[in-house]
């Protein structure tokens, strides 16, 4: 094998290896853009599950008082 020869395999692989890297850096790029829309998604419903929460609390809280209120009477 000749020297240009040689330097052709070896762009060659060069080559290959480079597009190997840019593929997984696409589907890294694709896959972190994924991450972030499901941490914004799950981010909302635990705003929304916190609130809920404290709607639940508040109501039972209310009646708790109210029955303490009849057990006065």
């Amino acid at each position: 094998m000749d020297s240009l020869e040689a330097t052709r395999k070896d762009l060659e692989r060069l080559e290959n290896q480079l597009q190997q890297l840019l593929d997984t850096a696409d589907k890294l790029r694709e896959e972190n853009h994924s991450l972030h829309e499901r941490q914004a998604t799950l981010v909302s419903e635990k705003a929304n599950l916190l609130t809920k929460n404290d709607e639940a609390r508040s109501r039972v809280e209310a009646m708790i008082h109210r029955l303490k209120g009849l057990e006065q009477s």
